[in-house]
């Protein structure tokens, strides 16, 4: 990547990993060519402790989501969103970006607007099928809107929108199964993954439960399975009345959460998982073949919108939420296990999906605008 010395960014996105990660990946090429990184975001909000941890300098906006319902919490909330404006406009006036790189959500909106009120150049990423409310109502003045669904295209007023794929980190391309299996201690054979995003997901968790003696000591699997933060004690209790001895069975990994998930996706033949775009992209780029049971409360439906998307594309099993139950998902894992020829073809599909070079795409889009 040529060098950028000399240049700065403002990168903004929060709230969800789904606009952190990416944002991160690009902020994270950027200063490998040179630049200074500025992350914009919600110090209340994970995206705080992710920016720290990386050494960027935080810019904090107060904002959160719009209220759907006109009501006195919508007129704070806008009062609250015309005060982040005026102060994304003095983080501008006072540190000078080159450009700035959004990837929608509440979070960068003040960004995007004292952009426009400023004139600065300014990029977009929307990672999902059907794009943010954000993206759809601030992209028009964008100089690119970089997309990760073709049929996201169509929803964006802006003709310099371009599919790149997710931003992902370099890694997913590098690391190897064996490798990622031999840093979790694992054994280089058939492995599964179940997660339900960071904060867990109720339903796969509950079916996961019924089901982890039996992939471990029947299937013979090896299991990764990420609760969520909140859940992790409820799940463990309830797993120790079926399944006394869990602790000791070195077929299963059980985590609250993982803080790089490149590992357990990277190790893994089957993943068993929500619809987040980031999710799907990540495991696309592991060699994995999906079973995705999406969230049905998403806001825009854009979970089933990108489960389907896979589904169209021969690289997934689709079970919808309300079908979820242990047989549901026994029979799907089943499936994989017992046709290898069919694991391989979701794997090989999924695969073709992935898209390595979106960081570096993304970042020269960057520089050429700022």
């Amino acid at each position: 990547m040529s060098e950028v010395y000399n240049s700065s960014y403002f990168v903004t996105g929060g709230g969800t990993g789904g606009h952190i990660y990416p944002a991160m990946a690009v902020a994270d090429a950027l200063t490998e060519g040179g630049a200074k990184v500025y992350y914009v975001g919600n110090k209340r909000n994970m995206e705080f402790e992710l920016a720290a941890k990386k050494g960027y300098k935080f810019l904090h906006v107060s904002v959160s989501g719009m209220p759907r319902k006109l009501n006195p919490k919508f007129f704070v909330w806008g009062v609250k969103l015309v005060k982040a404006i005026i102060r994304s406009v003095r983080y501008i006036k006072k540190y000078k970006p080159n450009a700035v790189f959004a990837t929608g959500g509440y979070v960068s909106a003040p960004m995007i607007f004292a952009c426009i009120l400023t004139k600065t150049p300014y990029m977009m990423h929307d990672c999902d099928a059907m794009p943010g409310l954000v993206t759809r109502r601030l992209s028009k003045r964008a100089k690119y809107v970089s997309l990760a669904f073709e049929n996201a295209k169509k929803f964006i007023p802006n003709k310099h929108a371009i599919i790149t794929g997710n931003p992902i980190r370099e890694e997913f391309e590098t690391l190897t199964k064996a490798d990622a299996r031999r840093k979790l201690g694992l054994e280089n054979r058939l492995t599964i993954c179940i997660m339900g995003g960071s904060q867990g997901a109720k339903s796969i968790n509950n079916t996961t439960i019924e089901l982890i003696k039996e992939l471990s000591q029947e299937m013979n699997l090896q299991v990764i399975f990420q609760t969520g933060k909140k859940n992790y004690a409820d799940v463990t209790d309830r797993i120790q009345k079926i399944y006394p001895a869990y602790e000791q069975d070195k077929n299963l990994i059980i985590r609250p959460y993982f803080e790089d998930m490149i590992s357990p996706l990277k190790s893994s033949d089957i993943v068993v998982s929500r619809a987040g775009s980031l999710s799907l992209s990540e495991i696309c780029a592991s060699d994995a073949a999906p079973i995705l049971i999406p969230y049905p409360y998403a806001a825009a439906n854009h979970q089933r919108i990108n489960a389907k998307y896979l589904l169209d594309m021969g690289a997934c099993i689709y079970i919808e939420d309300k079908e979820l139950e242990p047989n549901r998902l026994r029979e799907a894992i089943a499936e994989l296990i017992d046709n290898p020829i069919k694991m391989n073809y979701l794997k090989q599909n999924a695969s073709h999906l992935a898209r390595f070079d979106a960081t570096k795409r993304i970042a020269e889009l960057i520089k050429e605008i700022g």
